[in-house]
């Protein structure tokens, strides 16, 4: 199960993961520039230039680069993250030069019409819209800005209908020919593919590019605080979240294996309570994630207007057993599983696959063993699950999301601070 690197010249890197029982091949170039990397008056460029950059090159029309991909029954698509922006395609084997040469085309050539940047800009102002439909996706929002106000790690990946229609062709040509450079890419595969050939192709595609230059972010400013957004929802969704290890922190395997077990799945201690034993929700998880200077770990759940504090207490509870009290084995050991197990479904999908090796390499400058991977996870322990638990808790003031109706908003902000906050500042 190697993985194969090589870099160019002008230092992009190209990965390949040969799959032998596969006859197809998922593939794509992932730049390290995202939301984060915007300045107040480009906010949802990221995003906006990964749309246009299906809308039409010098030498194919946007109709025509989705009819040839999948006139040999491939498909093409695309992400934006706060980090990083993804441009990939699964084809068979056979056809991965022409995915190669599309999605070259699309990121060195792209037209950037004013017309088709004017419909672009309506279709994102309606994504926009579903967003702020969507109770969890507000909650979200809410709790990222509350935790990173006034700085680009806490603004959405999406943008504003104010900034979005702001931009301009010219916007979109300067902020693709700063960030999107041979050293801040990686083109990387997994499935039926042979190194050396995509090598080849990505020389002749991608060799004349430009190198890359500094283009560090500004370091994260943690805040916290408590927000409430009135919505007419049926449900009330709390967010509850703190300081997290960003992902280049080893204590980061510590933080997955303490999300699974507070709320990764339904034999979790927040399952369990929160809806088996109280019937306070039909759902409710914890997460752990992470950018490349710091994370947020968080809670997610819903419930009516009148057990929404009841359910912070649950969670706030839960929370407090594992700072004081060890998990116990069988619990750590299903955590890790879960954990392992993920890890190995994820080396069976080559899609899965190819975004993994290219994110680690962007992260970490190659691929993780897996081997290794599974050795840190193994380390973990009881105590380490606990240490990490209080400082949870007694680290800084929470970041708190509260959108829909609340009967006790100031009780429910009052518990949170509390709960969370050492004697000596809860009595600032």
């Amino acid at each position: 199960m190697s993985v194969e690197l090589s870099t160019l010249a002008n230092g992009l890197r190209v990965l390949t993961h040969h799959m032998p029982h596969l006859e197809t091949v998922s593939l794509g170039v992932w730049v390290g520039t995202g939301a984060r990397s915007e300045a107040p008056s480009q906010h949802g460029i990221s995003h906006l230039l990964e749309h246009m950059a299906f809308k039409g090159t010098a030498k194919r029309s946007a109709r025509g680069i989705v009819e040839e991909i999948e006139s040999v029954g491939g498909d093409l698509n695309a992400a934006t993250s706060i980090e990083t922006t993804a441009y990939y395609a699964r084809v068979l084997k056979a056809d991965v030069p022409l995915a190669v040469d599309i999605i070259a085309d699309i990121l060195r050539d792209p037209r950037f019409d004013a017309g088709e940047l004017s419909r672009e800009q309506e279709v994102i102002l309606q994504e926009i819209a579903a967003a702020e439909d969507s109770p969890d996706d507000v909650a979200y929002d809410l709790v990222q800005e509350i935790a990173y106000p006034d700085q680009a790690a806490g603004r959405t990946i999406l943008g504003t209908r104010e900034s979005v229609c702001a931009v301009t062709p010219d916007d979109l040509t300067d902020y693709m020919n700063a960030h999107y450079r041979a050293g801040s890419m990686v083109l990387a595969a997994a499935g039926a593919v042979d190194h050396g050939h995509l090598v080849r192709l990505a020389e002749a595609a991608f060799g004349d590019m430009e190198p890359s230059t500094d283009q560090s972010t500004k370091p994260a400013r943690y805040a916290g605080g408590f927000r409430h957004e009135l919505r007419q929802f049926e449900q009330s969704h709390i967010i509850v979240s703190t300081p997290g290890p960003s992902y280049r922190d080893d204590t980061m395997y510590t933080a997955q294996i303490f999300s699974s077990m507070l709320g990764g799945g339904m034999s979790s201690r927040l399952f369990q309570e929160a809806r088996e034993a109280r019937g306070l929700c039909y759902s409710i998880y914890s997460y752990c994630w992470g950018m490349s200077d710091t994370g947020l770990f968080g809670i997610h759940a819903a419930s009516g207007a009148e057990q929404i504090t009841e359910l912070a207490e649950v969670i706030i509870s839960e929370l407090d057993k594992l700072a004081k009290d060890s998990a116990t084995d069988v619990e750590l050991a299903r955590a890790k599983a879960q954990l392992k197990s993920g890890l190995l479904m994820s080396l069976e999908s080559s899609g899965s696959r190819a975004e993994q090796i290219a994110r680690q390499t962007l992260a970490f400058g190659a691929p993780r063993d897996i081997g290794e991977l599974i050795s840190k996870i193994e380390a973990v322990d009881k105590e380490a699950v606990r240490k990490f638990a209080g400082e949870l808790i007694l680290s800084e003031s929470p970041s708190v999301a509260a959108v829909g109706p609340l009967k006790d908003r100031s009780g429910l902000e009052a518990l949170v601070q509390r709960s969370f906050l050492p004697p000596a500042k809860a009595a600032e």
